[in-house]
This record gives structure tokens, sequence and C-alpha cells, in this order.
């Protein structure tokens, strides 16, 4: 279960979450590169890890500046010669009711959450292929996948990198790219003020990065969500009910509404392998069997 050899890159990692996956990876093996904004929250966290025996890299940067990634990504590929793991954990909160919020809020936590990993994923995309081994973690949230109050543009860009995971795991399937979600609960400065200081105390960072470990290592499944928090790990799944075919007509949508338990019955509801598969259902309820997607 070592990461001896690999070369990983945290994004966000000069504190909270991003420093406990750093400290958990140099740990198992791998050398770490601490990417934060500010230059000297990310030596301390490299500082830490040469402290404990481990190889480290401090190199700042805003994850949604696209010539600071690069420049990055160019650093630890002369440094290191690769990158092996990529855990994209830079994030942002600007919490308020929809109502209050400004689409300048909005904006801000979708550039640095989506477009952020977007960026960075981007940036070592081809170098991860050429070398037929990649690892790359998004970090999600339970506010994304089942929403809460005051974080529509927190909840939106996280179910919005669930969806950047499901296509990027496989396209790069056959080039040896596993790609997953972990979706965190922790103690950081991103939820001080959200949980109460009861849920604080007991919801460590350190309890989660331990997860990475199944994301990551040589045998890692692939367009997987995991949940962990307090030591408690789960999965995640959005799925496809068995559905009822009704057609067309004028009546349609008064016999969905008639129907409506039956289309959400949860039973023998599916987990889709690709986004196809609804479409390729619809089409086959209907009696068609032509091929739905002409892509490639």
């Amino acid at each position: 279960m070592s990461l001896e050899g690999r070369v990983a890159v945290v994004t966000g990692a000069g504190g909270g979450l991003g420093r406990a996956h750093a400290l958990y990876l140099a740990s198992k093996g791998a050398r770490v590169v601490v990417n934060d904004l500010g230059e000297a929250a990310a030596q301390r966290v490299v500082d830490e890890i040469v402290g404990q025996g481990a190889e480290a890299l401090a190199l700042a940067g805003s994850v949604t500046d696209e010539a600071a990634v690069a420049g990055i990504v160019a650093s630890v590929t002369d440094a290191w010669g690769r990158i092996d793991i990529l855990v994209n954990n830079a994030g942002i909160l600007r919490d308020k009711s929809f109502a209050k919020m400004s689409m300048d809020d909005f904006r801000l936590v979708m550039d640095v959450h989506l477009m952020g990993a977007a960026i960075f994923s981007k940036a070592v995309w081809d170098s991860m292929r050429a070398q037929g081994y990649g690892r790359i973690v998004m970090t999600t949230s339970s506010s994304g996948l089942y929403g809460n109050f005051g974080q529509a543009n927190y909840g939106a860009a996280k179910m919005a990198l669930v969806g950047l995971m499901q296509t990027l795991a496989i396209e790069g399937e056959k080039y040896g790219i596993r790609v997953n979600a972990l979706a965190p609960t922790a103690a950081t400065g991103m939820t001080e003020g959200v949980l109460s200081p009861e849920s604080l105390a007991a919801l460590d960072p350190s309890l989660v990065s331990p997860g990475l470990l199944a994301l990551v290592g040589e045998d890692a499944p692939t367009r997987t969500i995991l949940c962990a928090g307090a030591g408690h790990f789960a999965t995640a799944h959005v799925t496809l009910t068995q559905g009822v075919q009704i057609g067309g007509g004028e009546t349609a949508g008064e016999q969905l509404v008639a129907r409506w338990s039956e289309a959400s019955d949860r039973t023998g509801e599916i987990v889709p392998a690709y986004g196809f598969t609804q479409a390729e259902r619809e089409m086959a309820a209907a009696g068609l069997s032509v091929p739905v997607s002409i892509m490639g």
C-alpha cells in the first residue's frame, strides 16, 4: 500500500485539509508538492514533511491562473520528472442565501473550485496520458451532492466537479488514469462557523486523508465518490431508476403525474456506466435499436 516513488501535487495545501493530505501522502512514501496561494504557508508544510524524513516542494500560485499552474507543473517535472497524483483540494467559501448572494461571489467560488480543478487537471493530463498512469482526485461535498442552505455557489461548484470526474474517468481509462472524488467533512477554516463547535472537535482533517490511499493507490477505483469524516468512510452514487414508458400524446404529462410513484421507484435502480445509458434505455423502451451516439 506504499506510494513510494510517486509524485503527488496537493492544491490548497498550506493549511487545513490540504496540509493533512500532504502530510499523509508523504507518510506513505510519495514526494509531495505543496501548492498554496501563499509561499510561506506552503513552505511551513514542506518543512513539516522534510522534518519527518520525506521529500517535498513548496510551489505557490493560484489554481485559477493558467500560466502559474503551467509553471508549477513545469517546475515539478524538471525536479522530479513526472506527476503521478493530483489532489484538487483548493477552495473558498462565500456563503449567503441565494437571495442575498451576488453573482460575483457565485462566480468566484465556481472559478476556484471548478475552474481551478479543471485548469490543474488539464495541465497534468497530457503527461499522465503519455506515461500511462495518473490519479486525480476532485474534492466534492455533500453540499453539492445533497444541498445545503446558504451554499448555492459552493454546492453548484461541488456537484459540477462530480460531472468533471465522471467524464475524465471515462476519457482517461485507456491511458491508466483513474479519477475519483472525495467528499470530506473536516474542521478547517472553511467549516468554522458552518459546523457546530462540538462537531468541529470530532472532525480532525487527518481522519479524512486516509481515504486518499484508496483513491490514488495502484488498485484505485475510478468514478468513485468517497465520503469521509471523523474516521467514517462511505461511497455515494448517482443512480437511475427503472422508470416507466409513457410515450407521447396530449396526456403524457398527466400520465406521468399519475404514475409518478412508478417513475421514481428506486427498486432495481442502477449506477450508469456512462451518460448515454439513459438515452439507450429510453430508445429501447420506445422500441428502437438504433445507436444513440455517433461519438467514438
